[in-house]
């Protein structure tokens, strides 16, 4: 499937420019973590409007030749306690869940890629993860709104929950390439 595989095209270069980068640069949050480098987004947002323009002519020669830097793959892992009270619990490495700290140039060229995705990919309404100002509230309170209105019409209601937070450390790739061929992602971005 792969070897035929053409997408839509990629004509749109405009998710590179300086224009489109200093945005994203200055609309990252602030007060995160310093990279493994010792850059943070305040590094970027305090820098020279030049470097814009030079990160823009860095991004696009990536996407192109589908070869992502090596100082891109570098991070560090913080572990994080999951537990509220530590000091009374002799804590076990399942009480930790670890933060990667990716280096900050790496998440501007992510969020050009997004920015870029969002232009050719359509959200669903009732999807609630992974979305820009809906979360886990918001899919409380639509499954409360269906169950509310099942039950007054005197319907069961029964649910399940699963936790899937174990499944996204294991990932079938070849599964996420061919959604994201069914969704005609251009080939720039999936052979990357």
């Amino acid at each position: 499937m792969r070897k035929k595989y053409g997408g839509f095209p990629n004509n749109d270069n405009s998710h590179f420019d300086t224009e489109t980068i200093s945005r994203i640069i200055i609309d990252m949050k602030r007060g995160k973590a310093a990279d493994i480098d010792g850059l943070t987004v305040e590094h970027l947002q305090h820098s020279h409007p030049v470097v814009s323009v030079l990160l823009s002519k860095f991004f696009r020669p990536i996407l192109l030749s589908h070869c992502i830097p090596i100082g891109f793959k570098r991070s560090y892992v913080v572990p994080i306690p999951k537990v509220k009270d530590c000091r009374t619990k002799a804590m076990t490495c399942d009480d930790f869940r670890g933060i990667a700290i990716s280096p900050i140039l790496s998440k501007v060229f992510e969020h050009c890629l997004l920015k870029q995705l969002q232009s050719i990919t359509k959200l669903e309404n009732n999807q609630f993860g992974f979305k820009k100002g809906v979360g886990c509230s918001h899919a409380i309170y639509t499954v409360r709104t269906i169950v509310d209105r099942w039950v007054s019409q005197g319907f069961t209601a029964n649910l399940c929950a699963i936790d899937l937070s174990k499944a996204f450390d294991k990932v079938n790739h070849h599964v996420v390439f061919m959604k994201l061929m069914r969704r005609n992602i251009p080939v720039e971005i999936t052979n990357n």
